[in-house]
């Protein structure tokens, strides 16, 4: 699993479309820059994001690569599509609907169906997609028949994925999950999950891939815009003034608000990635980039100094440093 990975909901047409040469050109973009680490879902285009991701890994040995799919979401046919686009975020034709299954036989077909997909025989992480609502299901069926594929060497890991960090403790508690991607709630805006699902993790050697440290876009800027998006809704007044205070220290010690969003997870030993979504091979580049980019020592101190950081925040220190505290992926 690489440091850096690509999230592929915009390969699905993500709020606006995507050409079938983007999404190629965007995941080898990705691959020529170093990252192996590629997670998509069903949800994402009603199956598009798989089915690209996986022509363009085509040609790419199975054994170099992880990627990641999910599931809890079956996709049912339409009878009579009557040729409209899908309500769920995604420029697709409604030719499916969601239907929420946590079941054995809907977590099989699913997988089977994300498989034929890709043009896959195995993905080597499956994640159990936004539960919030279907917690006994999880329990009951969810989490052991993902164990079960596991045992039968079907996957290689299984975990969860949501945009909450307390029902993932829950499942890191009561399960034996090797990892869980959570999304918008370990950030330079949000370290709440530092009190339980963090050091649970660390205990537990479970791994977590950092999803959405953008905040939804809010940090993706060096100048964060009045209209700028915070879990998907416009930022609130308290947050944009926030997330510009952070920018401004960050640009007084010559570094960016968005290269010190996606450093700042990985210095927890328990991160094992930070995922990137992306629309284009530019905008690749730009996160590579990004992630490259060295933070002063310094930065980290001031925030936390003006209160903009938790104080028992670990802070990334030389590369070697993190290197050797961060567990194997």
């Amino acid at each position: 699993m690489s440091e850096l990975s690509l999230g592929c909901a915009q390969l699905g047409n993500l709020y606006r479309e995507v050409t079938d040469g983007e999404a190629q050109a965007t995941v080898l973009s990705a691959w020529e820059l170093g990252v192996r680490y590629f997670d998509t879902a069903p949800h994402y285009g009603l199956g598009l994001s798989e089915r690209r991701l996986g022509a363009a890994l085509a040609s790419r040995r199975r054994d170099a690569y992880v990627i990641s799919s999910k599931v809890g979401r079956l996709l049912e046919p339409i009878r009579n599509p009557g040729g409209g686009l899908d309500d769920g975020g995604y420029l697709v034709p409604a030719t499916h609907r969601r239907v929420w299954d946590f079941s054995r036989d809907g977590i099989r077909r699913s997988l089977t169906e994300s498989l034929e997909r890709l043009g896959l025989d195995r993905v080597d992480i499956v994640y159990l997609h936004d539960p919030d609502e279907h917690w006994a299901e999880v329990l009951e069926t969810g989490y052991p028949t993902l164990a079960e594929l596991r045992d039968q060497g079907v996957v290689n890991a299984i975990g969860a994925g949501m945009n909450q960090a307390s029902m993932l403790a829950d499942l890191v508690r009561e399960t034996d999950v090797d990892v869980v991607m959570l999304a918008g709630r370990y950030t330079l805006l949000e370290q709440d999950s530092l009190d339980d699902l963090l050091p649970l993790c660390e205990e537990r050697r479970v791994g977590i891939v950092a999803a959405g440290v953008f905040n939804s876009g809010l940090l993706a800027r060096p100048q964060p815009p009045s209209e700028a998006k915070y879990d998907y809704e416009t930022a609130p007044p308290e947050l944009l003034d926030r997330a510009r205070r952070i920018a401004a220290i960050c640009d007084r010690h010559g570094t960016s608000l968005p290269a010190a969003a996606i450093a700042f997870p990985l210095a927890h030993p328990a991160v094992v990635s930070v995922c990137l979504g992306a629309r284009s091979s530019k905008q690749v580049q730009r996160n590579v980039g990004l992630h490259g980019e060295p933070i002063p020592a310094d930065l980290w101190s001031e925030l936390k100094a003006t209160r903009l950081l938790r104080a028992d925040a670990p802070v990334p220190t030389s590369a070697q440093d993190q290197a050797a505290a961060r567990p194997e992926a």
